[in-house]
């Protein structure tokens, strides 16, 4: 072999090994998150502060180690196949093929990837002088944000200059495999789960409903409002004149001991109403949480498009849909979703459709109805009797207890046949219903 061969076949070398550690390099920034790398950086590792930075905009590290990656294969690639070819011939040029896969992916591929994989942090902060320099190497950066802009061009849609981007969904499942796997808690999960749809959430979702609100009329004593305060366990309550259409503001218990302390029991609680703050049933929960804490209130009183009133909603109803349920010793314990022998279940009339779904694993609409109470009346296009069922999308809807106009209880149970396909509706008396 001549001296030019040689030369040749040691270039190789250097950039089979260069590709290597461009494929740990890349394997390694991929797979390290920001957070990671700023807690590794109040350890005192200076290399995590370097890591941190170019995570913030990982596309302008991640497209030249790409770049440089891709040259050293095909540039090798080309090299080896040059002196094998003109040693044995078009035969020569099959067989450097075959060595060069088998090469590249067994030492320069698998190896420093999972490597990578199962050391990423210790990997990562060892390349990440080499990645801070390739991120800023005016040459390689520049041409790699030439090239992209060319696939910018040709390729339809946002384009590539942004970088990688994350779904909603993709978050969704990383929780997902991440719980399953046992990284995280389920109730991390959870709580994952809870805040995206916490945005989607509306105010009707979450609000106490008109006819469940314990409120006060504007002439009764204050002597009555402290009782009906403390019997219902709320420190305020809206109060209203001639019906809960008219509220005139919120009742604080505080002022009404105070008054009453004062000798003014006798007095009405119209004077110590206080202003209450007024919303749309629209209004996304997110928006409101925000305003809560920025203006300093509590409760809000919710409306319809009519301007009648639709129900009330507090600081605690908002944060229940983040992080659960949350009950004092005054609270009084709700029946919630009850699972009965046979798969059916027992849920009162305001439980959402939601639940429903999570609890048996199916999809009913949720656009024109919140509740199983307002999916039933919906369905029925009446205020049901006890005892009534309307049959929907492979399921029984069953009219457990009902009071005055609201719907207290239902039973959920799949048909016989039910498979979660749309069916006709139909209502009937069931005289074998199971007891509440």
């Amino acid at each position: 072999m001549s001296s030019g061969e040689w030369i040749m076949l040691l270039v190789v070398l250097v950039l089979f090994l260069l590709s290597g550690l461009m494929a740990l390099a890349e394997t390694a920034f991929t797979r390290m998150s920001r957070i990671r790398a700023v807690a590794l950086e109040e350890e005192g590792d200076k290399r995590a502060g370097r890591l941190a930075r170019m995570l913030e905009t990982p596309e302008r590290t991640l497209n030249p180690v790409l770049l440089v990656l891709l040259a050293c294969q095909l540039v090798s690639a080309s090299l080896l196949g040059a002196v094998i070819e003109a040693r044995l011939g078009a035969v020569g040029f099959f067989v450097g093929l075959v060595v060069e896969v088998v090469l590249f992916f067994v030492f320069f591929e698998v190896a420093p990837k999972t490597y990578a994989i199962q050391n990423t942090d210790r990997a990562a902060l060892r390349v990440s002088g080499l990645l801070w320099f390739l991120s800023n190497f005016a040459p390689v950066r520049k041409l790699s944000r030439g090239l992209i802009g060319v696939a910018n061009i040709v390729l339809p849609g946002r384009g590539l200059q942004r970088g990688p981007f994350a779904t909603e969904e993709d978050v969704r499942a990383a929780a997902d495999v991440a719980a399953d796997e046992e990284e995280i808690e389920g109730e991390e999960r959870r709580l994952i789960h809870s805040i995206f749809e916490f945005g989607d959430t509306v105010v009707r979702e979450v609000m106490l409903p008109r006819p469940d609100m314990v409120a006060i009329e504007a002439d009764a004593t204050i002597d009555e409002g402290i009782g009906r305060a403390i019997d219902g366990g709320f420190s305020r309550i809206p109060c209203y004149e001639g019906d809960t259409d008219n509220i005139l503001g919120l009742v604080y218990l505080k002022d009404l001991v105070r008054h009453h302390q004062a000798g003014e029991g006798d007095q009405p609680v119209r004077i110590v109403v206080r202003d209450a703050v007024v919303v749309p049933e629209q209004k996304r929960v997110a928006e409101l949480l925000r305003e809560m804490q920025q203006q300093h209130f509590h409760m809000a009183i919710v409306v319809d498009e009519h301007g009648g009133t639709a129900g009330l909603v507090t600081l605690e109803d908002l944060l229940e849909e983040i992080v659960g349920e949350i009950a004092d010793e005054y609270d009084l314990e709700e029946p919630h979703v009850e699972r009965l022998p046979g798969g059916a279940l027992r849920v009162p009339g305001r439980t959402s459709i939601d639940d429903v779904n999570e609890e048996l694993g199916i999809e009913l609409p949720d656009d024109e109805w919140d509740t199983v109470g307002g999916l039933v009346f919906n369905l029925l296009g009446k205020v049901p009797d006890e005892g009534e069922t309307v049959t929907f999308q492979g399921l029984e809807f069953h009219t457990e207890r009902v009071q005055g106009n609201r719907i207290v209880a239902v039973l959920v149970r799949r048909t016989p046949d039910g498979d979660g396909t749309p069916r006709g509706r139909r209502s009937e008396r069931v005289a074998d219903a199971p007891p509440s």
